[in-house]
């Protein structure tokens, strides 16, 4: 599985669907793992699974995870270890915080997190068949632009997931149309799918996880079955 955050920093999560990594999946996706992380297949193997002011703030933001474009490279990184020797895999990329001139930096973040994803399916081989990536934010953007041509932080976005796995080319979970009255607080889109349900559910479909091993991952969260595996 990947994530993508448009927040603060950008997570890639990379998995392979094998029924001998159960238990291995539990322990890797219950910690969350800031840069490149990964669990080797079988029992008993897991790894650590405006200027100024507003700078220093995405600095922090970042925390310290690698830049878009340096993505490119590293996919090919993750996809040469989840060929070989693991099953799941997380990193987190930086640079989505894009308080000012937005327009410029996302297409730019946009372009390297794109040529990353196709580097990793490249670098997968024929492992790419049974993978699943999952592209999600920790936040999302305001609607209307600020005064710094850019968007604030906000609170519903997109999820994106892909993958040989998957039955793709929709549009999935619950939507509503985008207007005035359907703003969350006349500011920006209200979350409606829970990414802990959805990832929950890709876990539980492809992995075969049980209601109690789920419980472990994502307490309270009951998985959400979309029909993509």
């Amino acid at each position: 599985m990947l994530s993508w955050q448009h927040g603060h920093s950008e997570h890639l999560i990379a998995g392979r669907e094998q029924t001998a990594v159960r238990r291995t999946a539990v322990r890797c996706a219950r910690g969350y793992v800031r840069a490149p992380s990964f669990a080797r297949t079988g029992p008993g193997r897991t790894g650590a699974a405006s200027t100024g002011e507003r700078g220093d703030e995405r600095q922090q933001a970042n925390r310290d995870a690698i830049t878009p474009k340096g993505f490119e490279l590293e996919a090919q990184r993750i996809g040469r270890l989840l060929r070989t020797d693991y099953a799941i895999g997380f990193v987190d990329i930086g640079g989505w915080d894009t308080h000012v001139n937005e327009n410029g930096t996302l297409a730019a973040n946009l372009d390297s997190l794109g040529r990353g994803l196709q580097a990793l399916a490249r670098e997968l081989g024929n492992t790419w068949s049974s993978t699943a990536v999952v592209v999600v934010s920790e936040f999302g953007r305001t609607f209307r632009e600020n005064g710094n041509r850019g968007t604030d932080h906000g609170h519903g976005s997109v999820y994106w997931i892909a993958g040989g796995a998957l039955a793709g080319g929709r549009v999935v979970g619950r939507q509503q149309r985008i207007e005035l009255a359907t703003l969350f607080q006349d500011r920006d889109l209200p979350v409606l799918n829970d990414y802990r349900a959805i990832i929950g559910g890709l876990l539980q479909s492809m992995w075969g996880l049980s209601a109690a091993q789920l419980e472990e991952v994502f307490p309270a969260v009951t998985p959400q079955d979309l029909g993509l595996v």
